[in-house]
């Protein structure tokens, strides 16, 4: 029975992330347990830096045990961060991580908000943090958050009092969430706010500490705790058959871009928030004691809640519709309520509490999942009344238009089929996330439609309101109009109806590398979006570079197919860089962007347009060795990357490392965070060493210094540390300019450490033993200098290097310097191999 509630509880609360936009089916005690928050009038809201910053322990407490109304927000997406389940990065990553919370959130009951802040990578004070974010834009957001949530409580993840200590962005959610705690109810602050959304004064504010904070958790039981506040948040819920904690680690393990799988717990466990403003509740595990949470809390609410609690008393979990008479009565008193806050929240709950009990099912499925502007688009409408109420459909509104009369019974449990139409507007914008329309700034997004701030996504602009008349009572339903089909494997597979241009274009290649002058064949690819499409193309590119033909002619006959052109691109003699675009000429229109559809089975299906532009980099740099042995770790493009520059590189499997597999290899490199997490990598270590013994290469890119899965990731001593340095422009230093790695076959200067992007390297060692050598130097503003980002030691014939650099972020960012220097490791000690391998000016 256990594993029959757990089946149930899961499907219910990740059936909108596995099959996209599948409504959901809450059985009875799903229901009762909404009944129960509908009578709960008390906020939450959480505030923290990151996807995966959150507490979803607490979070599941306050929104399943204390019935809050409990948010999440972070101030940013996500988007610096590595993604261990596909090869999207930046704009891309962010994309994932926002739909990743937003499904830990469907599990977890809480709900989602943002700021306009971007995730520009690691950062070392919250100083640096708040001059890159643009502190006052941040700033307001957090204020806008706090004004349109109405939160009564804030619990901050991290310290205030901490900077430098943590992560800057960690320590720079807590500051500005306690600056706008002191500001959010002051008329004089952010007034351009006011037209859209009032004043408030959250009555406490909190920071969620844990023996952690405190260094051990010996400190931590000796600590004054007159200031703390705990709760017991391993609660089992009866209703779902799961302990608090196991639906916190459901919901963590949405998380699958960051590797973040969790396994749940079962037992009392306590969590601790520290008072930082506020008074301080004398139960201290109440965290709104003193606070009006019932239905006396708004003018004309004890009648309301009269109704409600009685409803919560009486109600029959055999049949819920029997619950519909009365919550019908209650939706008219809250449509009359003069706090337009309370109404708006209790009125969507209360509807959705009708909808469910009468077992409704209303749906709009286009016929494609996706149109272009001015295309008729074909609905076929399900509708289903499973209770035993008068329930009439009496009008139809699709997006927003005039409605359609329908007027028409819905039997019990006899389901209505109607055909409709509609025609896309013809000014109507693609489908996007809004905060990738236009071009922001290192720290921001730039968002032009002020009412789409915080918001954790592009509202959907297709719907299908449907009118009823539920005993007698009129009532509306809206739901977005979606897509679905049948795949043989997952059955009922649903996706969101989005609008896209009539024609997109992409080259493959984002960084299109020429080692020499010699010519290459790009292919692009254009998409339909529109049958019998017709056009040409044309590549935008640089002035010392060359395309051929200047232009091509497209013929698509259906929309969806595509067609691949190849155009020719000549770089210049000497070394250069810029982009290439295609432009798509269809009509009077041009277009120049890329369509991008992301598909993991954990979240929505997603479409993102973007600039479409591959960066060229005509390279002057030479090499050694042609064969590459690559193990993965992590997720990263430097096998591709390096096959741009010539080498031959395979991907070779942990299991299959012996030394008859690498003497086939001129060097061997292994991906990032491979020894955080590749098992089989601590048997093979000596089947490496032996390689580097008899004269091969191999380079080490980083790990992290926690959870390794063997301490030897060297044939010499040498310990990892947390030392990095974030700032993408801090000065090298050659520390052995005439060292081999940086004079053969390449010349490095630190002209070559131009043009680095997010950071220069991460978790560099900071022991190594003395058959080392560090050949660089750098170090962030104020601090000391690190010189374990590049390190080499001799072992037997060949050469072991352990580098930190992150390159990682530079190879996709195309950086000239990156590919040389990288080339000169993989070519050290192979001075005398035959020069025709040599890549030459």
């Amino acid at each position: 029975m256990r594993k029959l509630l757990l089946y149930f509880f899961i499907s219910f609360f990740t059936n909108s992330s596995l099959l996209a936009q599948q409504p959901k089916k809450p059985n009875a005690s799903q229901i009762f347990e909404s009944i129960k928050k509908l009578n709960f009038l008390g906020s939450v809201l959480y505030v923290a830096a990151h996807p995966d910053d959150e507490n979803t322990r607490l979070i599941s407490y306050m929104a399943n045990h204390v019935k809050a109304r409990t948010a999440y927000l972070s101030l940013t997406r996500g988007d610096g961060g590595q993604n261990l389940i596909g090869p999207e990065i930046r704009e891309l990553l962010g994309v994932i991580r926002t739909q990743e919370l937003l499904t830990a959130r469907n599990i977890d009951g809480g709900e989602q908000r943002f700021t306009r802040a971007n995730d520009f990578g690691y950062s070392k004070h919250p100083d640096e943090t708040l001059a890159i974010w643009n502190k006052e834009e941040v700033l307001s957001d957090v204020v806008l958050a706090i004004r349109q949530f109405k939160p009564d409580v804030i619990i901050n993840r991290f310290d205030h009092r901490t900077p430098g200590k943590t992560h800057g962005h960690h320590t720079s959610s807590a500051i500005l969430s306690l600056e706008a705690f002191d500001i959010t109810n002051d008329n004089t602050k952010y007034t351009n706010q006011l037209k859209d959304t009032g004043l408030w004064q959250a009555q406490r504010v909190f920071f969620n500490t844990s023996w952690w904070f405190y260094g051990s958790q010996e400190k931590f039981d000796k600590a004054d705790k007159s200031k703390l506040l705990h709760f017991d948040i391993g609660e089992y819920y009866a209703s779902s058959g799961l302990s608090n904690t196991e639906i916190a680690s459901l919901s963590r393990s949405q998380h699958k871009s960051q590797g973040f799988g969790n396994t749940g717990t079962r037992g009392s466990q306590m969590e601790y928030i520290e008072l930082i403003k506020g008074e301080m509740p004398s139960d201290p595990s109440n965290v709104f004691e003193g606070i009006d949470t019932t239905w006396n809390r708004v003018k004309g609410g004890t009648a309301i809640g009269n109704i409600l609690y009685q409803v919560e008393k009486d109600y029959d979990f055999t049949n819920p519709s029997a619950s519909i008479p009365e919550l019908l009565k209650a939706y008219q008193l809250i449509e009359k309520l003069e706090d337009t806050h309370w109404k708006n929240i209790k009125s969507e709950e209360i509807k959705n509490l009708i909808y469910n009990c009468a077992g409704l099912y209303l749906e709009a499925v286009a016929e494609s999942n996706h149109a272009t502007a001015n295309e008729m688009v074909n609905l076929n409408i399900e509708l289903i009344n499973r209770a035993a109420e008068n329930v009439q459909l009496k009008t139809l509104q699709i997006n927003n238009d005039a409605s359609i009369l329908e007027t028409q019974v819905l039997a019990k449990n006899e389901k209505v089929a109607l055909k409709k139409s509609f025609t896309v507007n013809a000014n109507q914008e693609p489908t996007t996330p809004y905060w990738l329309t236009k071009k922001g700034t290192l720290g921001m997004y730039q968002v032009d439609d002020k009412s789409l701030i915080g918001k954790p996504e592009t509202p959907r602009y297709f719907n299908v309101t449907f009118g009823l008349s539920i005993n007698n009572i009129a009532i509306s339903f809206t739901k977005p109009i979606i897509y679905k089909t049948n795949d043989p494997v997952k059955g009922e597979v649903y996706k969101p109806f989005e609008i896209i241009s009539e024609a997109s274009a992409k080259i493959a290649e984002k960084v299109i590398i020429f080692e020499n002058d010699k010519q290459k064949e790009i292919p692009v690819i254009i998409k339909a979006g529109k049958d019998n499409l017709e056009g040409y193309v044309e590549i935008a590119h640089p002035k010392d570079w060359s395309v051929f033909p200047e232009k091509q002619k497209i013929s698509i006959a259906y929309k969806g197919q595509e067609q691949t052109l190849i155009f020719t691109v000549i770089p210049p003699k000497n070394q250069s860089e810029g982009l290439i675009t295609p432009m798509v000429h269809v009509g009077e229109n041009t277009y120049t962007k890329e369509l991008i559809e992301i598909d993991y089975d954990h979240i929505p299906f997603q479409t993102v347009l973007l600039p479409s532009e591959s960066k060229v980099v005509r390279l002057d740099i030479q090499k050694r060795g042609e064969n590459i042995a690559y193990i993965e770790g992590a997720g990263d493009v430097v096998p591709e990357s390096l096959q741009q520059i010539g080498y031959n590189v395979v991907t070779i499997n942990p299991e299959d490392i012996n030394a008859e597999t690498l003497s086939r290899f001129d060097a061997v490199v292994v991906g990032i965070r491979a020894y955080n997490t590749v098992e089989t990598l601590k048997f093979k270590q000596q089947a490496l060493f032996d390689f580097v013994a008899n004269g091969g290469n191999m380079i080490v890119q980083y790990n992290t210094n926690h959870r390794l899965k063997t301490e030897e990731i060297a044939p010499y001593s040498l310990a990892l540390s947390r030392d990095r340095v974030t700032d993408e422009n801090a000065k090298v230093t050659l520390l052995e300019p005439n060292h081999k790695l940086l004079n053969f076959p390449n010349k490095i200067t630190e002209k070559d450490f131009e043009g680095w992007t997010q950071e220069r390297g991460l978790y560099f060692p900071n022991k190594w033993s003395k058959e080392f050598t560090p050949i660089l130097s750098m170090h962030d503003k104020g601090e000391s200098a690190k010189k374990g980002s590049l390190l080499v030691a001799k072992h037997g014939k060949g050469y072991y290097i352990y580098t930190g650099l992150s390159f990682f972020r530079e190879f996709p960012a195309g950086v000239s310097g990156a590919y040389r220097l990288f080339a000169n490791m993989l070519s050290i000690g192979k001075e005398n191999m035959n020069t025709e391998n040599a890549i030459k000016n």
